[in-house]
């Protein structure tokens, strides 16, 4: 009886320790406060470890930004009438706007979990240049590389980006009071990680093949003939 009474009264504590948006709510409708309590602060769509993690969250979706603007770069080098290799720049392209669009469906995340966005939050990985609001991306090198190089290019991004959401997954689920998340590692799993797996999965294939393809007597030919299959996307 005596272990009830106490539960019940935890309970009862954690119930009025939450209701933190009920209390303003309740001060900014009382004819005595309401002209003293400037609305109701606390009446968000905030919980779990969304203030912890909304740094981490806004540098991620600005490196998916920017690694967009990457393979946007190298998709355009292969699509010149120079190079020409189109299958390489659909390819390239296919990435690109794939990282843009988690890029931004990041951001709307961030916006149902009651967070902003702050696009000078950039990663140190970016190259940081400058601190604060005057934040911004060094200069990248560049990136009108050959076929083969593209592709091993490409395998590092996409494996920093992996490594990454792993490195946010981890500081979400740390069980430390006010830092875990469950909702925001189940969203990790279920939009980033089993992408992530499969993109560095064709990478590294198409980078393996591609290198004892070139290692022939024609190795011009195997180059055209790897963009023809990734032009026809059988492959």
């Amino acid at each position: 009886m005596k272990t009830f009474i106490v539960l019940s009264a935890l309970f009862a504590i954690g119930l009025c320790a939450d209701e933190v948006c009920y209390k303003d709510t309740q001060r900014a409708c009382s004819s005595t406060s309401s002209k003293l309590v400037p609305g109701t602060p606390n009446c968000n769509a905030k919980y779990g470890a969304i203030d912890f993690m909304q740094t981490e969250l806004q540098q991620y979706a600005n490196q998916l930004l920017y690694r967009s603007f990457d393979f946007l770069l190298m998709s355009t080098y292969f699509g010149n009438y120079l190079k020409n290799r189109p299958g390489f720049e659909k390819l390239y392209r296919t990435y690109s706007d794939n990282l843009w669009n988690d890029g931004i469906e990041l951001i709307k995340y961030l916006d149902v979990r009651g967070g902003s966005m702050d696009f000078g939050n950039i990663p140190s990985v970016l190259g940081e240049a400058a601190g604060g609001a005057e934040a911004k991306p060094a200069p990248q090198p560049n990136w009108e590389l050959n076929e083969y190089l593209s592709l091993s290019k490409a395998l590092d991004l996409e494996k920093e980006l992996a490594g990454e959401v792993f490195k946010i997954h981890l500081y979400a689920d740390d069980h430390t009071p006010g830092h875990y998340d469950a909702e925001l590692t189940h969203h990790l799993e279920e939009v980033f990680v089993s992408k992530h797996r499969d993109i560095v999965r064709n990478l590294a294939g198409y980078t393996k093949d591609l290198g004892e393809m070139l290692d022939t007597a024609d190795s011009s030919l195997a180059v055209y003939l790897f963009d023809e299959l990734l032009q026809s996307g059988k492959y």
